[in-house]
């Protein structure tokens, strides 16, 4: 599947604005997004997009490979 242009834009953005303490999970991320009126497929497809991301090493995504995984976009608190 792939990444579609601005996903992870508006995935930073949300996050960005609520400014999460901690790491978030995939559907603890989903739900944000749905407060904020974005819409995405799924927790899977959110894990998708981050996951990307942080294997092309340029955003600053942090994965923590735990159960659940849990996602941090760091750059901004780096």
């Amino acid at each position: 599947m792939r990444v579609r242009r601005g996903e992870f834009e508006r995935i930073r953005s949300v996050l960005s604005e609520a400014d999460p303490d901690e790491a978030l999970t995939a559907r603890e991320i989903l739900e944000l997004l749905q407060d904020h009126g974005e819409e995405f497929d799924s927790a899977h497809r959110v894990a998708t997009v981050l996951g990307r991301e942080a294997d092309a090493d340029t955003a600053g995504v942090e994965v923590i490979r735990d159960q659940p995984y849990r996602y941090r976009i760091g750059s901004e608190r780096n």
